[in-house]
């Protein structure tokens, strides 16, 4: 008989639901965003994320329950992000999927965000009829996580989907999310909130054009060097560096200003703010995203090379970034090395990855108990 699972997901910013079966197939993922709460903020408000989450999760759920044609008796589980995340927004979740599965008399799973986020890549590939070889590396990049973990499947019988993962910490950032650092960039030159798109579109814009604007005193990004261990990031210093490189250019000021005067007329597209930037703007936005992205796949690929891993997971919503995934798809062919995302869909917050990934531990009876409560630091490994 199959399993049908509830995923109820709303750590962050994402009011989510969906039904998985099996751990495998998608019958439904619903996603109400609080983007326009949060943009004129420059980032995510608490509180407001927490109010959005009481407001949407109940027509959310149903929509979920409808889109996969199924009543809240057909499901068999309900699965739900305990952490990490805000911790008032994970309470929305974790006490709507206590109530829900105590009143159905179905079982609940707690389930770690960030091991969502590795079966998100699984979702994706059974979708292509592919399955990651493992052991394998995953770089978990985010606006709230850059981490890099080796896993492993755990012991058992059956396909990945009902196994599950063991996961060691390798590394991860000593101060900003890269996908923070993206933010605290845009807004700095007046890009709008969430950077890491609009970005993205820019230095693509760049690239299509191969245009090359060069200066005397030009900023470029070195490698960052980290002691200890090779495999943590740090982003504090690019972004720092790009915020002293425009205050020591009194011409960025002009054009940062036109662009927060069409930010508030809601004139927030690539093709409305790309005329505004001028070529040195362009210039310093393909280079900060060079470095972000080149930093980012040397760690990784490093680890898998030291970890002997010839399969590279990545996810999280800067998994979605254009330049990232072109980079890493030609870099890792020359190494022999498969490198899997997810979708733009599946990397972004979504509670498909939580039912997916609710789905082994229901199998091996890791069921959460009635003080069960949200833990905004909950660790992966």
């Amino acid at each position: 008989m199959p399993t049908r699972i509830l995923g109820i997901e709303s750590s962050c910013d994402e009011t989510a639901a969906a039904v998985v079966v099996d751990g495998r197939e998608i019958l439904s993922s619903v996603v109400s965003s609080q983007l326009d709460i949060h943009r004129k903020y420059g980032g995510v408000v608490p509180e407001l994320a927490s109010r959005a989450h009481l407001r949407q999760i109940v027509p959310v759920v149903r929509e979920a329950l409808l889109q996969a044609g199924l009543e809240f008796k057909d499901l068999d589980a309900v699965g739900v992000t305990q952490g990490p995340g805000l911790v008032g927004s994970l309470l929305v979740g974790v006490t709507y999927g206590k109530v829900l599965a105590t009143e159905l008399g179905k079982p609940l799973v707690p389930v770690n965000h960030l091991e969502g986020h590795v079966h998100a890549v699984f979702l994706e590939a059974h979708l292509g009829g592919k399955i990651p070889e493992l052991p394998a590396v995953c770089l978990i990049v985010s606006g709230g996580h850059t981490l890099l973990y080796h896993v492993t499947s755990a012991a058992g019988n059956g396909h990945t989907a009902s196994r599950g993962f063991q996961f060691r910490r390798l590394g991860g950032t000593r101060d900003d999310a890269a996908g923070e650092a993206y933010d605290k960039v845009a807004r700095l030159l007046a890009l709008g909130y969430p950077g890491g798109p609009i970005l993205d579109q820019l230095a693509g814009k760049v690239a299509e054009s191969g245009s090359n604007f060069n200066e005397k005193d030009g900023l470029n990004f070195g490698p960052v060097k980290i002691k200890s261990n090779p495999y943590d990031f740090s982003f504090s210093g690019v972004k720092t560096a790009v915020l002293y490189y425009v205050r020591s250019h009194p011409e960025f000021v002009e054009e940062i200003e036109t662009r927060k005067k069409a930010l508030q007329e809601g004139r927030r597209k690539v093709s409305d703010l790309l005329p505004l930037c001028s070529p040195r703007t362009l210039a310093l936005i393909s280079k900060f995203q060079a470095a972000v992205v080149r930093d980012l796949m040397a760690r990784t690929l490093e680890a898998s090379a030291k970890t002997n891993s010839r399969t590279v997971l990545v996810s999280g919503g800067v998994a979605a970034n254009s330049e990232l995934r072109n980079r890493f798809a030609s870099k890792a062919a020359a190494m022999d090395v498969a490198v899997f995302f997810p979708s733009r869909a599946l990397s972004t917050d979504n509670a498909a990855m939580i039912a997916a990934a609710a789905y082994p531990h229901l199998l091996a009876g890791d069921l959460a108990s009635p003080d069960l409560n949200a833990d905004p630091n909950l660790r992966l490994a």
